[in-house]
């Protein structure tokens, strides 16, 4: 369904200032809820949408003035919440993966159009080279999986997969320093990597890992990782006790608002399951079982 061009308040004329600009956000990621399900948490329909936004020299200006360091449309994500392939990064993270196992899983990530392929940062610069040009993005996870690396080591290390192609980071937050509660640390960590990230053109992911805090700290972690400039929170690594929930991921979505994207990862093997995190909020699934998945099957337990 194609809704009419859709006209944002606060976009047309005067300063752009830090909370317009987070107003403007909220705003289009409400509507593009609000037409993708008809209602949120709406997914007995699936279907295609679409938003328009006028983006004249008079409204882009003041978002580069306010902070933008550019303005687009970036490639990936290809099916977005109305394809169920579209919402998973195909994840291959095993320290045995071969070289094989790796190029499998870029041609699977074609065939079925997926998100992203996740890897480690060794793997990087292969498949972006497999999948240029295709709208499915390379992601290349850092500091993982126990995030306890210095920040100055994180910086480097999300500098040199983007450097080799990654579109997409997915970096694990210092869980010792929240659990400490250094949340100043917590907030600098998370922000180094932001603003190479940024400047770079990708996007950032913060794994929380969930199954190591508790409610409220999950809050805090969420919240910081806002704070620090991140564009997704993420639950799990996949490589510790446990995944995804339903209510860590209800959780995560009403701390950060409707504009951050949310990454359920750990766990997630079946269609059902990537629904019900849907549901819950999720707007990204991490699964080694992709395949299974939008092929109506169950996956294994591995990540």
């Amino acid at each position: 369904m194609n809704s009419p061009p859709t006209t944002l308040s606060g976009t047309t004329s005067g300063p752009m200032d830090a909370q317009r600009l987070e107003n403007v956000l909220a705003e289009i990621g409400k509507q593009i809820l609000e037409h993708g399900f008809g209602a949120v948490g709406n997914l007995g329909q699936w279907g295609c949408t679409s938003i328009s936004v006028e983006l004249c020299e008079e409204n882009i200006a003041p978002v580069l003035a306010a902070g933008a360091c550019r303005g687009g449309i970036c490639q990936g994500a290809p099916g977005g919440l109305s394809n169920l392939a579209g919402t998973i990064d195909h994840t291959l993270l095993k320290p045995d993966a071969t070289v094989d196992q790796v190029d499998t899983i870029c041609q699977e990530a074609l065939e079925h159009n997926f998100a992203s392929v996740c890897v480690n940062g060794t793997w990087v610069r292969r498949c972006a080279e497999i999948l240029k040009g295709s709208g499915v993005t390379t992601c290349a996870v850092i500091g993982f999986p126990l995030g306890a690396m210095a920040p100055e080591v994180k910086i480097y290390e999300a500098r040199r997969v983007v450097e080799d192609g990654a579109c997409e980071v997915d970096m694990v937050m210092n869980i010792g320093a929240l659990k400490s509660g250094d949340d100043a640390f917590v907030r600098r960590d998370i922000a180094g990597v932001a603003e190479v990230c940024h400047r770079l053109g990708a996007k950032l992911k913060v794994i929380l890992e969930t199954c190591l805090l508790s409610k409220d700290e999950i809050v805090r972690a969420s919240a910081l990782a806002k704070e620090a400039g991140a564009d997704f929170v993420k639950t799990s690594t996949g490589f510790s006790s446990g995944g995804a929930t339903i209510e860590d991921v209800e959780l995560m979505r009403q701390t950060v608002g409707p504009v951050l994207g949310v990454k359920a990862s750990g766990g997630v093997r079946d269609a059902e399951g990537v629904r019900d995190m849907i549901k819950a909020g999720a707007t990204r699934i991490g699964a080694s079982a992709s395949v299974a998945i939008v092929s109506g099957g169950s996956g294994g337990s591995g990540y």
